[in-house]
């Protein structure tokens, strides 16, 4: 049966002492918890939360003042046990009493948002979105692997100007602090070639390659670096909805024979991106159409 001998003797335990209903599933819930909440600290809770919708953390203060020392995430979870872990929860409507801020940037270069997207290498020939997980030729590469053959991810590094949605993305090895200092340089280059001169703010998460040295060089004293709030990538989603329309429209549109040809894609991306694809941002138009200094050597079709 798969079971151990210890399991089977409790079971034969269970049986000799209660009968078939010993052979029932029983909670996981110990019969007696000492340390548990008192049900009339629990009802308290409950109560500071309707009536005065107040935090965990307040709620957590407010019973140490009463004598009842508790974590912060204790109060948490018995809050989302009773149904009112969300403050939309407690309304009748349903409404919040928060409301999003909203990240604008108010001109092209005021704020830049850079982000790093993950994917894996493509082999020689092809990999298994060609060929197929049973194929020979993937059966081939895990072999190549196995034996010692280079393997990985490619890094792409994505800059997006939070005005006019104007962006730029690199394939490199990495995303070591040198890597990423190196493609910041080379973007403002490029912003600089489009009429964004200034970068006035650089936006990104708390990645260890933008809290190197070489890329605080890069960034400046004239620039402001701004990081997200740890695990809120929503603070980012410029730079995070473009690589989703990336992934959707390039990755993983259509196969690619080797890693050459996807970055050689990627390159061409960049300019139907931001000079033929149609953004909601620009009324449908391409994130050039917001900027005031126009690029004419560009290339009719990315196709």
């Amino acid at each position: 049966m798969g079971i151990s001998r210890a399991c089977a003797s409790k079971w034969v335990n269970r049986y000799r002492r209660f009968g078939e209903l010993g052979l029932l599933d029983r909670p996981s819930m110990p019969h007696s918890s000492p340390a548990a909440t008192p049900p009339e600290v629990i009802a308290q809770i409950e109560a500071w939360r309707r009536e005065h919708k107040w935090s965990a953390q307040r709620i957590t203060d407010e019973l140490a003042q009463a004598g009842h020392r508790m974590n912060r995430r204790t109060v948490t979870g018995h809050l989302a046990r009773l149904g009112l872990g969300r403050r939309r929860f407690i309304d009748p409507g349903g409404q919040s009493n928060r409301t999003p801020g909203k990240i604008v940037a108010r001109w092209p270069g005021h704020m830049v948002h850079l982000d790093v997207k993950k994917v894996g290498r493509i082999p020689d020939g092809g990999g298994w979105r060609i060929h197929g997980r049973d194929s020979g030729q993937h059966r081939a590469v895990e072999r190549a692997k196995a034996a010692g053959a280079r393997r990985g991810h490619v890094y792409l590094h994505s800059a997006i100007d939070g005005f006019s949605r104007l962006a730029y993305t690199e394939a490199l090895d990495d995303e070591k602090g040198t890597t990423a200092a190196g493609f910041l340089a080379r973007a403002k280059v490029w912003f600089a070639a489009h009429g964004i001169t200034h970068i006035h703010r650089v936006v990104t998460d708390n990645g260890s390659c933008y809290r190197s040295a070489d890329f605080a060089r890069i960034i400046g004293k004239r620039t402001r670096h701004q990081t997200t709030r740890p695990f809120t990538p929503r603070h980012n989603g410029k730079v995070e909805r473009y690589q989703r329309i990336l992934t959707e429209e390039l990755l993983y549109a259509r196969p690619y024979s080797c890693e050459a040809e996807r970055s050689a894609a990627v390159a061409v991306w960049n300019i139907h991106d931001n000079y033929h694809r149609p953004h909601s941002l620009a009324g449908g138009k391409p994130p050039a159409t917001r900027l005031t200094t126009g690029v004419t050597n560009v290339q009719p079709s990315y196709n």
